[in-house]
Protein backbone atom coordinates (compact mmCIF):
# COMPACT_ATOMS: atom_id res chain seq x y z
CA UNK A 1 0.00 0.00 0.00
CA UNK A 2 1.45 3.10 -0.83
CA UNK A 3 0.96 6.37 1.21
CA UNK A 4 1.36 10.08 0.07
CA UNK A 5 3.30 11.63 2.98
CA UNK A 6 3.25 15.62 0.65
CA UNK A 7 0.79 17.69 -1.16
CA UNK A 8 1.45 20.91 -3.04
CA UNK A 9 -1.01 22.90 -2.07
CA UNK A 10 -1.12 27.07 -3.11
CA UNK A 11 2.64 26.41 -4.49
CA UNK A 12 3.35 24.84 -0.70
CA UNK A 13 4.47 21.72 0.20
CA UNK A 14 2.61 20.38 3.13
CA UNK A 15 2.39 17.01 4.76
CA UNK A 16 -0.58 15.64 3.88
CA UNK A 17 -3.94 15.86 5.71
CA UNK A 18 -2.19 18.86 7.88
CA UNK A 19 -1.38 22.40 7.58
CA UNK A 20 2.44 21.29 8.35
CA UNK A 21 4.69 22.54 5.71
CA UNK A 22 7.60 20.08 4.41
CA UNK A 23 9.66 22.84 4.53
CA UNK A 24 9.70 22.92 8.53
CA UNK A 25 10.42 19.08 8.47
CA UNK A 26 13.35 19.36 6.26
CA UNK A 27 15.15 22.51 8.28
CA UNK A 28 14.45 20.47 11.57
CA UNK A 29 16.03 17.50 9.80
CA UNK A 30 18.98 19.54 8.26
CA UNK A 31 19.49 20.76 11.43
CA UNK A 32 19.98 17.62 12.88
CA UNK A 33 16.88 16.54 14.80
CA UNK A 34 16.05 12.82 14.47
CA UNK A 35 12.27 11.96 13.15
CA UNK A 36 12.03 11.38 17.12
CA UNK A 37 12.30 15.41 17.98
CA UNK A 38 10.69 15.95 14.46
CA UNK A 39 7.53 14.56 16.17
CA UNK A 40 7.87 15.85 19.16
CA UNK A 41 8.35 19.31 17.72
CA UNK A 42 4.86 18.71 16.03
CA UNK A 43 2.11 16.77 18.33
CA UNK A 44 -0.14 16.36 14.87
CA UNK A 45 2.50 14.18 13.25
CA UNK A 46 2.84 10.64 13.64
CA UNK A 47 6.23 9.37 13.55
CA UNK A 48 5.52 7.70 9.98
CA UNK A 49 4.29 10.50 8.75
CA UNK A 50 7.67 12.85 9.87
CA UNK A 51 9.69 9.50 8.07
CA UNK A 52 7.50 9.68 5.27
CA UNK A 53 8.25 13.26 4.80
CA UNK A 54 11.87 13.01 5.21
CA UNK A 55 11.77 10.09 2.46
CA UNK A 56 9.93 12.37 0.03
CA UNK A 57 12.44 15.17 0.59
CA UNK A 58 15.12 12.97 0.11
CA UNK A 59 13.54 11.93 -3.33
CA UNK A 60 12.73 15.11 -4.29
CA UNK A 61 15.82 17.18 -3.03
CA UNK A 62 16.38 19.25 -6.01
CA UNK A 63 12.66 19.91 -6.76
CA UNK A 64 12.13 21.12 -2.85
CA UNK A 65 15.61 22.52 -2.78
CA UNK A 66 14.46 25.10 -5.69
CA UNK A 67 11.36 25.95 -3.20
CA UNK A 68 12.76 29.04 -1.47
CA UNK A 69 12.36 28.24 2.79
CA UNK A 70 10.85 31.88 3.27
CA UNK A 71 9.96 31.04 6.53
CA UNK A 72 13.06 30.85 7.80
CA UNK A 73 12.07 33.46 10.32
CA UNK A 74 9.40 31.74 11.40
CA UNK A 75 11.02 28.42 11.72
CA UNK A 76 13.99 30.10 13.96
CA UNK A 77 11.23 30.97 16.36
CA UNK A 78 9.10 27.92 16.25
CA UNK A 79 13.00 26.13 17.04
CA UNK A 80 13.36 28.89 19.68
CA UNK A 81 9.81 27.96 21.46
CA UNK A 82 10.14 24.28 21.30
CA UNK A 83 14.07 24.54 22.94
CA UNK A 84 12.11 26.67 25.56
CA UNK A 85 9.31 24.28 25.70
CA UNK A 86 11.80 21.00 26.11
CA UNK A 87 15.06 21.98 28.05
CA UNK A 88 14.76 18.83 29.40
CA UNK A 89 15.07 17.03 25.53
CA UNK A 90 17.65 19.39 24.19
CA UNK A 91 19.38 19.55 27.16
CA UNK A 92 20.46 15.51 26.83
CA UNK A 93 20.57 16.28 23.34
CA UNK A 94 23.32 18.83 23.59
CA UNK A 95 25.21 16.06 26.27
CA UNK A 96 24.74 13.48 23.44
CA UNK A 97 25.93 15.96 20.96
CA UNK A 98 29.10 16.46 23.13
CA UNK A 99 29.78 13.15 23.82
CA UNK A 100 29.72 12.07 20.23
CA UNK A 101 32.50 12.61 17.64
Amino acid sequence: MENNYVNVIEGVYRITGTRVSLDSIVYDYLSGLSPESITDNFDTLSLEQVHGAITFYLSHRDEVDKHPMSNRAKFDALRKKARESNPLLYRKLEEMHEVLP
